[in-house]
């Protein structure tokens, strides 16, 4: 395993993330496709096994059970501080008024409830999952200030926004003195390159680590274009991000295939390795529901592409809506 700063922080994060949402009850949110706990842990036990120290849940994954999840079985294979635990805030955690957002109200409520399915006294890494539109972000920034002086985030950290928004997050809490995000978590992979126009030059300007959500564009990236899996049978979101760029995409995806036979690796090493070279990329989250998705993950650390590679990778790449949960 191989380790980096997470931007100019002096936080050592594995090169690689295990993303945590496919860890949940599945009859606990809107994830039909996540596994339960006993079905879980062995996963998060092999992740520590290869090396991988950061893990990435949010409050509203499965209703909360990811974070349980995850927190007992870090709490069972690994000590705290060995480990760097990320979650996030801001989607709706029940109906009715400030059941969700970005309000002063709601950080402060949802840091002590994350905290309790974590099972910990504080998490390395605090996130806003989108941009709230409702919420002025002074408020936001000053209530994330608060929760890092109490002690309970050791870092903040931001996810898919538009370049703007987030010089705005970073300005408003400089002008402050408060708190500054210092990574970003946004949508990035070989179908979905939007990021490179603002935001990836915005992080490398500032410092910002980048750790970029679906790098195997949710397993396209690492099949036959035309081959299916259970998570993208029932994933809906996932339905929505390519039916535009169809076309191109499957070059991109046939792209790969290429690559990765010519190499004589599995497609997912040739697309991740494509994101943790692309600057200034400090941790791809990974999902992992099978045991080989870590190995691939953990061996996309040695594939180091070539320039032509790369190039006949991105050629066929045709500009896309824009997508990733953004307002």
């Amino acid at each position: 395993m191989e380790y980096v700063k997470l931007g100019s922080t002096g936080l050592d994060v594995s090169r690689i993330c295990l993303g945590c949402m496919s860890y949940g009850e599945p009859d606990r949110g809107g994830h039909a496709w996540t596994m339960g706990e006993e079905q879980s842990r062995p996963f998060i036990r092999k992740a520590l096994d290869l090396g991988i120290n950061f893990f990435d849940t949010a409050n509203v994954y499965s209703d909360g059970t990811s974070e349980e999840i995850v927190g007992r079985a870090l709490k069972d294979f690994a000590k705290r501080d060995d480990v760097v635990i990320a979650t996030k805030v801001h989607g709706r955690m029940r109906p009715g008024p400030n059941g969700g957002g970005l309000s002063r109200k709601a950080i402060l409520s949802e840091i002590d409830h994350s905290l309790k399915r974590l099972g910990t006294d504080y998490v390395d890494l605090y996130q806003i999952h989108r941009w709230d539109n409702h919420t002025p972000i002074e408020e936001t920034m000053e209530a994330l200030h608060d929760v890092v002086k109490a002690g309970k985030a050791r870092y903040i950290g931001a996810s898919s926004m538009y370049a703007w928004q987030f010089l705005s997050a970073l300005h408003t809490a400089e002008r402050n003195g408060w708190t500054r995000f210092v990574s970003m978590q946004n949508y990035l992979n070989l179908l979905y390159r939007e990021e490179e126009r603002e935001m990836l030059q915005l992080c490398k300007a500032q410092g910002i680590g980048v750790i970029p959500w679906s790098p195997l564009a949710r397993g396209r990236l690492s099949r036959d274009w035309d081959e299916t899996s259970e998570r993208s049978m029932a994933d809906e979101f996932g339905k929505t991000l390519y039916a535009a760029t169809a076309e191109a995409d499957r070059k991109v995806v046939e792209r790969v295939g290429e690559v990765a036979a010519r190499r004589g690796v599995p497609r997912a090493q040739v697309a991740l390795a494509w994101v943790l070279q692309k600057e200034p990329v400090s941790s791809p989250i990974i999902g992992a529901t099978k045991a080989y998705h870590l190995d691939d993950a953990v061996a996309a650390l040695s594939v180091k592409l070539t320039a032509e590679e790369v190039t006949l990778l991105e050629e066929p790449y045709v500009p896309h809506p824009v997508l990733g949960g953004l307002n």
